[in-house]
């Protein structure tokens, strides 16, 4: 699987990934802002969700009953991901636009496909096929030991946060073989750390990309 995004787009795809309770919402909503000081107005979404469909199924697949078949899962995971790459995320990297995501389908692959051990290189392709095989050109992986992770929970815990500490460590392993695997579009920080230094690293990592943006736009 090639980790390139289309390079017929013009736009920038930036994904956010990493496991429960590592720091993405905040991290995102910081970057999201900081990519707007720098002239740039990002379609920011997230999945599962992104869509009203996919608001829905997030619904189901977040917050819905614990006794949803896995294999269920992974295909109302894909089926969202499918309509939000073709009503949202594609027209606006078509269009020049940076999209900058909460989860994408790295997510699918280390949940689904290593912790849920329906097979990785099966959820891969599942969504590859689902996502006309659209990939980001910039992977953010918050990096977390589970067990800190669960230190930082607030509220009551969704279906995924509720599963055993095995099955974090699981998800988080497959992440770093991703990592490795995809390491020309990957760029792993150290969730551990305080707020404001884990945006440093962010912002430092995402750099040379911007930059890239903004070269091809003075063209």
């Amino acid at each position: 699987m090639s980790s390139a995004a289309d390079t017929t787009f013009p736009g920038l795809f930036i994904t956010f990934e990493g496991g429960d309770s590592c720091g993405k919402s905040t991290q995102v909503g910081l970057t999201h802002q900081w990519l707007k000081e720098q002239g740039i107005n990002p379609v920011l979404t997230r999945e599962p969700g992104g869509t009203p469909l996919g608001e829905q199924l997030r619904e189901l697949v977040i917050h819905g009953p614990d006794d949803v078949d896995p294999r269920t899962e992974a295909l109302l995971y894909a089926a969202q991901r499918s309509y939000h790459v073709a009503t949202k995320i594609r027209p606006a990297l078509e269009s020049g636009r940076v999209v900058l995501q909460d989860r994408f389908l790295d997510s699918s692959i280390a949940y689904q496909g290593a912790a849920r051990d329906l097979g990785v290189e099966e959820i891969r392709d599942l969504n590859i096929w689902a996502t006309y095989s659209l990939m980001p050109d910039v992977t953010i992986l918050l990096d977390l030991d589970p067990e800190v992770a669960h230190t930082r929970r607030t509220g009551e815990p969704d279906r995924l946060e509720r599963e055993p500490t095995t099955f974090q460590h699981l998800v988080r392993a497959q992440y770093h073989a991703l990592a490795d695997q995809y390491a020309d579009r990957y760029r792993v920080i150290d969730a551990a750390q305080d707020i404001d230094s884990v945006q440093a690293d962010i912002r430092a990592a995402l750099t040379p990309f911007i930059q890239k943006l903004h070269e091809g736009d003075s063209k």
